[in-house]
């Protein structure tokens, strides 16, 4: 059976498979902070209370060097929504290298397998994930007000949120000026798109079906981000991904070849669509690499000159 076959066979039993619950009841407003604990010299703990979601979300927040107003860096985590102790925080440098620069850090904990997305029914499993609309709308707001701002943002995922990284850009309009996904997989509304997606959805134990609606459908297609890629024109983006060659670079974590190589592909469709309507995306195809911390690392560090310069860091 071919490859193509294969994800079309998996998104057909997806599409069998979905049973919606009736959408949750309108949020009440107000996303505002309920706790704020000091962990470091420019860090803290934020809680912050999400209406959408109607659940308190912390957020690990590096404070920008310089004291004054600062742009803000959006950073997820993986697939485990850094509650398995997988993350940013736990497995690179981030606190060192942000240390002295002119920029605040937030790191999100949650949204383990739900693709940092809107979902359109609450889940019996993974419950209510409005993740579009914290990242979006009450997130930045309350970040902004709590630490005087410059009100100028970046969005940056790796792995799993890579691709959501790119459609909370898409989605979020000016609320991002630019953007990076590191090994992630920008997907599309087609079988192969709905499978991979779906994929990460299952794995947490979630109906794929419950987040954009019937598989291939309009909710779908609208978080794909080949057919919404006009809507990043101007936006500064970053895209990185390795062969899946185990090499150097790799240092933390075990070594997840195909998903690499899987990462690899998508990322390179990703910018050669950019590129087809003449966008200049920075897009980084290293030759070793295997979807580990020392990768991403290095992948930030990477990016971070190009970000800097977007939002004015």
């Amino acid at each position: 059976m071919t490859g193509f076959k294969i994800w079309a066979l998996f998104a057909c039993i997806v599409a069998a498979s979905v049973i919606l619950v009736q959408p949750a009841a309108a949020a009440p407003q107000g996303a505002r902070v309920v706790g704020e604990v000091p962990i470091g010299e420019r860090i803290s703990q934020v809680d912050v209370y999400s209406p959408a979601m109607d659940r308190v979300v912390s957020n690990r927040v590096i404070r920008a060097a310089g004291g004054g107003a600062a742009p803000t860096l959006y950073l997820l985590t993986g697939a485990g929504g850094g509650e398995d102790g997988i993350s940013w925080w736990d497995d690179t440098d981030i606190r060192e290298f942000f240390a002295d620069k002119n920029v605040n850090v937030v790191l999100p904990t949650g949204g383990a397998f739900s693709l940092y997305t809107d979902w359109v029914a609450d889940d019996p499993i993974m419950g209510r994930n409005r993740w579009q609309t914290y990242l979006v709308s009450e997130l930045p707001g309350v970040i902004d007000e709590r630490f005087g701002t410059t009100g100028r943002n970046a969005v940056a995922g790796v792995s799993m949120s890579g691709g959501s990284a790119i459609d909370l850009a898409v989605q979020g309009g000016e609320k991002y000026s630019a953007v990076a996904s590191y090994s992630g997989c920008p997907w599309s509304s087609d079988s192969a798109g709905v499978a991979m997606a779906s994929a990460v959805v299952l794995r947490g134990g979630g109906n794929p079906g419950n987040m954009w609606g019937a598989p291939g459908g309009e909710v779908w297609r609208s978080h794909d981000p080949f057919l919404s890629a006009e809507r990043l024109r101007g936006k500064a983006v970053y895209l990185s991904a390795a062969s899946g060659i185990p090499g150097a670079i790799d240092q933390g974590g075990l070594p997840s070849p195909v998903i690499e190589a899987i990462a690899a592909s998508c990322t390179g469709k990703f910018a050669a669509r950019l590129s087809q309507l003449g966008m200049a995306p920075v897009y980084v195809n290293r030759p070793v690499g295997s979807h580990t911390w020392g990768q991403f690392q290095t992948d930030l560090h990477d990016s971070w000159p190009h970000l800097a310069r977007a939002i004015g860091a």
